[in-house]
């Protein structure tokens, strides 16, 4: 529950029915709820220019969203973190495993410097994994426990990536507003229960923009299919990934990350699909001036009844 802390340890036959229930639930309930209290189907998006710069000035008129061919109503646009938008759930997922021994300071330091650039959020969540995944969300009252936290972990252990990302989501998924998740990994799994393509399905399914500090440095021949892993993952949410070797890296890297953050839209609309068969819809979000570009969700998943 948000305001008190909560301890959650990742077994390995636990991580099936997981994803199971995860999937489910999901599928089973109608669009998300997005503030307003009507169900709305809801995203995220950045814009930017030919350069790669944010773009923040357009209005609801400058948008259009596309769902499986069809023209839909936008009912509901923020642009920005002003009073408009939804609330804001911060998600930190730390890699403490031993593959990590050599960059664990710099993901410490890299984890605290963020929080102390943080834009307000709801309450954070963060996620430390070995072996074993941990998890706990604090208010922003708590944020100095939080720091202490993370200070005191030490990397040991095997990596369970895409076990915290699955147990995150699962959390996440019951929070309203947007959800943003920063990782600090190197992205070399060697302990899930849980495959990468899994994983793909649920980041799908979930609202969550992930981000990703990939220190991948140390990594030596693997370097690259790690690299394109956290892409992967990230890209998949509408968010992106950074390689950062130093901690005036980070700085850049952090100063793209709340540039996108601060600048997101967030749009909803009721769909004129009225299915119920729970089946992928494809959504394209477009702008109409054609130098710019749009980075966001390819689309959700229906919502599913079954038949009578």
């Amino acid at each position: 529950m948000a305001g008190k802390n909560k301890e959650r340890i990742t077994k390995n036959k636990r991580i099936w029915l997981l994803l199971f229930v995860f999937c489910s639930s999901f599928l089973a309930q109608a669009q998300p709820v997005f503030r307003s209290g009507v169900d709305l189907t809801t995203f995220a998006a950045t814009i930017t220019d030919r350069k790669g710069n944010i773009v923040t000035d357009l209005s609801r008129d400058d948008f259009e969203v596309i769902e499986d061919g069809r023209k839909q109503a936008i009912r509901y646009f923020a642009n920005g973190d002003g009073e408009s938008s939804p609330p804001m759930h911060l998600g930190l997922m730390v890699d403490a495993s031993g593959s990590m021994q050599n960059d664990m300071k710099l993901a410490q330091g890299a984890a605290i410097k963020f929080l102390n650039m943080l834009p307000a959020a709801e309450d954070v969540t963060l996620v430390d994994f070995d072996t074993q995944v941990r998890i706990t969300r604090y208010p922003q009252r708590d944020f100095a426990r939080l720091v202490e936290r993370i200070r005191q972990r030490k990397a040991d252990g095997w990596t369970a990536l895409y076990d915290a990302l699955v147990t995150y989501l699962d959390g996440a998924d019951s929070q309203e507003g947007r959800k943003v998740l920063v990782m600090y990994t190197d992205g070399a799994d060697s302990r899930s229960s849980i495959s990468l393509s899994e994983t793909m399905t649920l980041l799908k399914a979930s609202q969550v923009t992930v981000y990703a500090i990939g220190l991948v440095d140390n990594t030596g021949s693997a370097r690259g299919q790690l690299q394109m892993t956290l892409r992967q993952l990230t890209e998949v949410t509408g968010g992106q990934a950074f390689f950062p070797a130093e901690m005036d890296d980070v700085d850049s890297a952090y100063d793209k990350v709340l540039a996108e953050i601060k600048g997101q839209y967030h749009l909803g609309y009721l769909s004129i699909n009225t299915g119920t068969d729970g089946k992928w819809r494809k959504v394209e979000i477009k702008v109409k001036r054609p130098d710019l570009r749009v980075r966001t969700r390819k689309g959700y998943f229906g919502p599913y009844k079954p038949a009578s």
